[in-house]
């Protein structure tokens, strides 16, 4: 009963990955959202972000003007501090671990694992100590992180 229960749960977050493919594939605009991407995070090229102890690949739109989805890396116990983004994130976890953290407590995001951050929720993320993390980031619009206390 409870691996019926766990299998049902990760059928329901892969459907809902699925969904947030396919919406955002439908709002992106010109052609670029009208062709097949595919991209292996295994054998991409990371390149450094602004922040340090971040590198990112994006794999479609563009994460500075707009909707986009990109391949991020944390460095281990790399730590973004506490922040906003102005519009949602959906993270995928690939490899290692995105820890996050708000209100309501921690979350341990590994492999396969999924999370939502709306537009505004104050949350602190990170690297785990040991091995990073490697994720699936989509965002709804242009990426942004804004400090908060």
């Amino acid at each position: 009963m409870k691996r019926l229960i766990v299998a049902e749960i990760g059928a329901l977050i892969i459907a809902v990955a699925v969904c947030v493919v396919v919406q955002a594939q439908k709002t992106s605009k010109g052609s670029a959202g009208k062709k097949v991407v595919y991209a292996a995070a295994d054998s991409t090229t990371f390149k450094p972000s602004q922040a340090a102890g971040v590198s990112m690949t994006t794999l479609w739109g563009d994460p500075d003007t707009g909707p986009h989805a990109t391949y991020t890396k944390f460095d281990p116990g790399f730590d973004a501090g506490m922040h906003t983004h102005t519009n949602d994130v959906w993270i995928v976890g690939i490899k290692g671990a995105y820890l996050y953290k708000d209100e309501d407590g921690e979350k341990r995001v590994g492999p396969g694992d999924f999370l939502r951050v709306p537009g505004g929720h104050k949350h602190r993320s990170g690297g785990d100590k040991t091995e990073g993390a490697v994720f699936y980031e989509e965002g709804s619009g242009k990426f942004d992180r804004v400090p908060a206390k």
